[in-house]
Parts: structure tokens; sequence; C-alpha cells
């Protein structure tokens, strides 16, 4: 691993766009044992990215930090 640990997102309320504060992560769904794959996303040169598998719009917002989402309850420890 390049130095740093990728940071995994969750949608246990089933909104439809969260924002985060990285534009590189892992979406798992919803939290374990309701999870789906944890896939692989970066964002690139855009500011937003679909998850493939549960259709979860993720918004990069550089205001937040790398545990904060909108709505809140979103990162995954």
């Amino acid at each position: 691993m390049a130095g740093h640990a990728i940071p995994h997102f969750k949608n246990d309320e089933g909104v439809s766009t969260i924002e985060i504060g990285v534009k590189e992560f892992q979406c798992m769904g919803a939290t374990p044992p309701q999870d789906h794959p944890h896939v692989f996303l970066d964002m690139g040169a855009e500011n937003e990215v679909l998850c493939p598998y549960c259709s979860t719009l993720y918004k990069y917002n550089s205001k937040l930090e790398v545990t904060q989402t909108k709505p809140d309850g979103c990162f995954y420890e």
C-alpha cells in the first residue's frame, strides 16, 4: 500500500447521495453482513462517481475531512 489506508464508506440509510472528503475510496454498500463486494472507486478529475453495485452517488466536498460525510455516519471504521 502507498502509505495510507483506503477509507470505506457505507450507506445504511439508503440515501441517494453522500458527500465525502476524498476522491479515492471503497464503497461497501451497507454495514456487514448486508454489504456488497467492497469496490474501489476513484473520481479522478471529476467530483462525483456512482457505485456500480448500490447506485450511491458519491460527491467530493473539499471542506470535509476523511472521516466526515454528509449525511453524517457514512464513514466505516
